[in-house]
């Protein structure tokens, strides 16, 4: 289909969009384009006004400051999955990006336009809990920080006001971490996708966060795998003991899988997931 008219802005600043965004009824932001393009093309979204946001200087890049990692919320799929700092920092991040559709998709797709989109199978929301990253947010009263946690609230539903942009994310590093995947094969989204970062000190797990995408309608953390963990011997026995608690209400159910084969693929990849990151430990 084609999308509804709609007059096209580019801005030349992080305040400049915040000011279009305020002064445009209806407007949205565009970046890549390939969360927001295809619900214009299908008329489920018809926004007046599109602001592209993806030249303004600084809002793209990946760099450690003060001991953590920030990347703007312009880098692409393909900068994150290509970033020699997250290899060797962070990898769970840049793994996760080459994770993300096809070339088309991590050349254009942008971190900040997935997070804002937030679908329920999309990658990088996991990745986000699991590293405990904080979102970095201007709008017209100026900047706020949201953890990652508190962000992800519900089906395409984020804590993110409509004149507000995402500015980046910044998380402190962590190797023992990694994403297992089970995708949909032409999509390449998430059935079910889990991320896990633990902390290993004299053979016990210290602690563990594990966030979970594509089973549900929003990403959430895996609280009582978590628990299961904590204080426990870092074994394959007490990864299999605690995946197998791993759970979710509200499964989705589609034609790429029933309730049921998301129930059972939660708790498989949840143990794989764990078992990389240990390995990593």
């Amino acid at each position: 289909m084609i999308p509804t008219v709609f007059d096209y802005q580019r801005a030349t600043s992080l305040d400049d969009a915040v000011a279009k965004l305020q002064a445009a009824s209806g407007g949205k932001l565009i970046a890549g384009g390939h969360s927001l393009v295809p619900l214009m093309k299908l008329r489920l979204s018809e926004p007046a006004v599109l602001i592209d946001v993806a030249r303004i200087p600084g809002l793209s890049g990946i760099k450690e400051k003060d001991g953590k990692i920030e990347i703007g919320a312009a880098t692409t799929h393909r900068e994150v999955a290509a970033s020699a700092l997250l290899k060797q920092a962070c990898p769970v991040v840049a793994e996760t990006a080459i994770e993300i559709g096809d070339p088309q998709v991590r050349n254009r797709g942008t971190l900040g336009g997935s997070l804002a989109h937030a679908d329920p199978a999309a990658d990088y929301p996991a990745t986000m809990l699991a590293v405990d990253a904080e979102i970095h947010i201007k709008g017209p009263k100026g900047w706020r920080k949201v953890n990652a946690s508190d962000f992800f609230q519900g089906l395409f539903t984020v804590d993110l006001q409509p004149d507000e942009i995402i500015a980046g994310v910044q998380f402190a590093p962590v190797k023992a971490a990694a994403y297992a995947k089970l995708h949909q094969r032409a999509s390449h989204f998430a059935i079910v996708g889990v991320a896990a970062a633990v902390e290993v000190k004299g053979g016990v797990f210290q602690s563990a966060r594990i966030g979970l995408t594509g089973a549900s309608t929003h990403a959430t953390r895996l609280t009582a795998v978590e628990q299961a963990l904590a204080g426990k011997p870092a074994t394959k026995e007490t990864i299999a003991a605690a995946s197998a608690v791993a759970s979710v209400d509200d499964l989705n159910s589609d034609i790429h899988a029933s309730d049921e084969y998301r129930r059972a693929m939660v708790k498989v990849f949840t143990r794989r997931a764990l078992e990389e990151a240990l390995a990593r430990a």
